[in-house]
């Protein structure tokens, strides 16, 4: 199985949903603020669709590849998560690298807040992403769902109700 750049993300966020994801169960369809995370990604940069590339390679999608340059465009609502918005970038650039694309650099643009971030991958990062990759396969190859840790991000998730029904 590909490890996509949402396995990456999840794994940041909460073990209980990068599970639930990998095994099928997927909320992100009834979310409103995943509906406008994707409006927000539509509409910050119209001009962005004509001017780079989309790339799908090895299960990962980058929507928003400037070749000439060798930067990734990420586009997020929010910085609330900002070190799983930063690996999973980390994980698209370690994806080309392995595929012989060296020398690309992230950009992670949070429009709303009219913030950038240049993110770089380093020999540190490539080592720390095998042992993701290592832990995300045990995790989503383990028969038990992870146990649910309340977070405060859990109030906003779109596996809320999954998780915490047995609590209302």
């Amino acid at each position: 199985m590909n490890i996509t750049g949402t396995h990456i993300h999840y794994y940041f966020l909460c073990r209980r949903k990068l599970w639930l994801f990998a095994t099928g169960i997927n909320m992100e369809h009834t979310s409103d603020l995943v509906y406008e995370g994707k409006l927000i990604h539509e509409t910050s940069y119209p001009q962005r669709s004509e001017k780079y590339e989309e790339i799908e390679i090895e299960g990962i999608k980058i929507d928003f590849y400037d070749a000439k340059n060798k930067i990734i465009h990420e586009t997020k609502k929010s910085d609330k998560v900002e070190i799983a918005h930063e690996w999973q970038l980390k994980y698209y650039i370690y994806v080309l690298l392995k595929n012989g694309v060296e020398g690309v650099t992230g950009i992670l643009e949070y429009p709303a807040l009219r913030k950038t971030d240049k993110i770089v991958l380093s020999s540190p990062d490539i080592e720390e992403i095998e042992t993701i990759k290592q832990k995300i396969t045990e995790i989503i190859n383990s028969e038990i769902c992870p146990v649910a840790t309340h977070q405060k991000i859990c109030n906003k998730c779109s596996y809320h109700d999954f998780c915490w029904s047995a609590e209302f």
